[in-house]
């Protein structure tokens, strides 16, 4: 939701749903939804409200325990306050979902704070959790969780079984951004353990999939990567090229090129003439 207005309407619709009494024909789970869309906004204040909102109006344990999941969030409760939390929550009816979310968020923070084993030990928990309840969206998100933590292990093989399985998985959900991400990142992989070839058939994947979609982004990747991979050849002409035709997708969108692409191509600039300055050298 947050992504998908802009501040104005989203200030309108949180003034719609709880100026007034009108917070109080929230229920929790619209409570829950509403407050990343007013942190973002900065209201502090009407975060606490439906914080306490939801605590009061919660109908059994399970509400109440995503809204204190929520409220652990804002407040930034530490890794173990949570796993508490997920602990308390497996052992209620129907509980999972939570439990499997606390954990998802708790590996997240091992992550962030370099302690990779306990992230990878409590995501695989998450994982192992949405599986029995065939949360396939949830298993997505886990997989894509401990295919991070893998590559930061520089366990690339575990990485690049995940990330297959990540693909598979959101090629049946029907995700097609998502699908496009997953490629490219598969790609990166493989492009580290010297599989260059795999890893170029894999970026023009992407590529193809984010012309596809209209998605800048997802060419700045891909077209990225098939720079690195052309660099790594000493074929700085094609990869100068790739970069060029990523700089005419942002002209003919009316959208400035970032920085760090036009840099890139002025260096390429400076490193043809030498390259081809070598090789009639060595003729």
């Amino acid at each position: 939701m947050v992504n998908e207005l802009s501040p104005e309407r989203a200030r309108q619709v949180l003034d719609m749903l709880t100026h007034g009494g009108a917070m109080d024909g929230i229920n929790t789970s619209l409570a829950l939804r509403l407050i990343p869309l007013a942190s973002e906004l900065g209201d502090d204040e009407l975060v606490n409200r439906l914080l306490d909102h939801a605590s009061v109006v919660a109908e059994d344990d399970i509400e109440r325990g995503w809204a204190r999941f929520e409220g652990m969030k804002v407040m930034k409760a530490s890794a173990n306050n949570m796993l508490v939390l997920a602990e308390s929550a497996e052992t209620m009816d129907l509980g999972n979902p939570l439990a499997a979310a606390v954990h998802h968020h708790v590996a997240l923070l091992h992550m962030s704070d370099g302690a990779l084993d306990e992230a990878r030990a409590i995501a695989t928990r998450s994982l192992r959790l949405r599986e029995q309840l065939q949360d396939l969206n949830g298993m997505a998100y886990g997989l894509a969780l401990l295919m991070a933590i893998a590559k930061k292990q520089n366990d690339f093989e575990t990485a690049i079984a995940l990330g297959t399985e990540r693909l598979e998985l959101v090629t049946k959900l029907g995700k097609h951004v998502v699908q496009m991400e997953a490629v490219a990142e598969l790609a990166h992989c493989k492009a580290t353990i010297g599989e260059f070839e795999a890893s170029r058939e894999l970026y023009n994947d992407s590529l193809e999939q984010a012309v596809e979609l209209g998605s800048i982004s997802g060419q700045l990747v891909a077209r990225w990567g098939l720079a690195d991979l052309a660099e790594i050849g000493e074929d700085y002409e094609s990869a100068m090229l790739v970069l060029s035709d990523l700089l005419h997708v942002y002209m003919a969108e009316g959208l400035p090129a970032p920085q760090q692409v036009k840099k890139r191509i002025e260096a390429l600039t400076q490193l043809k003439p030498s390259a081809q300055k070598g090789d009639e050298g060595s003729q």
